[in-house]
């Protein structure tokens, strides 16, 4: 199954996820009419306001690694036919300028290996590992952000569950036994509030961070190969 069709898939399944939250989050009254955002926001606090800021967040960090990880930004297919065409040229030191001046995942790999020429082809080789390394390591710390706010979400919604238990249960101590359950629905609410936002943030977060770290895998091999295929020219015959 092709990225795109996973993509899609989730997306799909995502958008059941929050009208499932919402549904669930319906008053039991008599006309079954469903709670206004505006209610969700007061209740949820300060905590609910945290979670729904962590999840635009998200949202805009998940839109511009999804921009930047693809295959044509990490290594444009034109760029690498321009740069295989000067290495059958043997033209070595343009394929440098040319990476210098192209920055991206496949050029700074073998803007890192060329340099080696004059050093064996084991220098050559280890040269550009290690620059694939690098280069993979900082896109998979990109992504770690992601994985930060699906993990914090949930977090963040158990501490306005506890909070929101703790108002309950102080007006319970304050009334002697004696509240009236109008005086504890809004810390109840509250905290079930803050429990269904985290989730809501925390599962769409979890799912964008495995499909890009998943295709972060993929460039990285494809990207592998492709420049050790470029390199192979200089092992030395046996």
């Amino acid at each position: 199954m092709s990225s795109k069709k996973v993509f899609f898939i989730g997306l799909i399944a995502l958008v059941f996820i929050f009208s499932t939250g919402l549904t669930f989050a319906q008053e039991d009254t008599s006309k079954s009419e469903s709670v206004k955002f505006g209610q969700i926001f007061k209740d949820g606090g300060a905590v609910g306001w945290v979670i729904i800021i962590l999840s635009v967040l998200g949202l805009a960090l998940f839109i511009s690694d999804f921009v930047e990880m693809r295959k044509d930004k990490l290594a444009p297919p034109d760029l690498i036919e321009e740069i295989e065409a000067l290495f059958e040229a043997a033209e070595y030191q343009e394929a440098i300028e040319l990476c210098e001046a192209e920055p991206n995942y496949f050029t700074n790999v073998v803007a890192a290996g060329l340099p080696k020429m004059s050093a064996s082809f084991e220098a050559m080789e280890k040269a550009i590992e290690e620059t694939g390394e690098e280069e993979a390591v900082k896109l998979h710390a990109k992504l770690s952000w992601l994985s930060l706010i699906a993990n914090v979400a949930p977090m963040l919604g158990l501490l306005g569950t506890v909070m929101g238990m703790i108002r309950a249960f102080n007006v319970i101590a304050s009334t002697k036994g004696q509240a009236d359950p109008a005086q504890l629905s809004g810390g109840i609410s509250g905290a079930l509030i803050t429990t269904m936002l985290g989730l809501i943030v925390a599962i769409p977060m979890t799912f964008f961070f495995v499909f890009l770290r998943n295709r972060v895998v993929k460039q990285s091999l494809e990207i592998s190969a492709v420049s050790s295929d470029l390199f192979e020219r200089f092992r030395p015959a046996k």
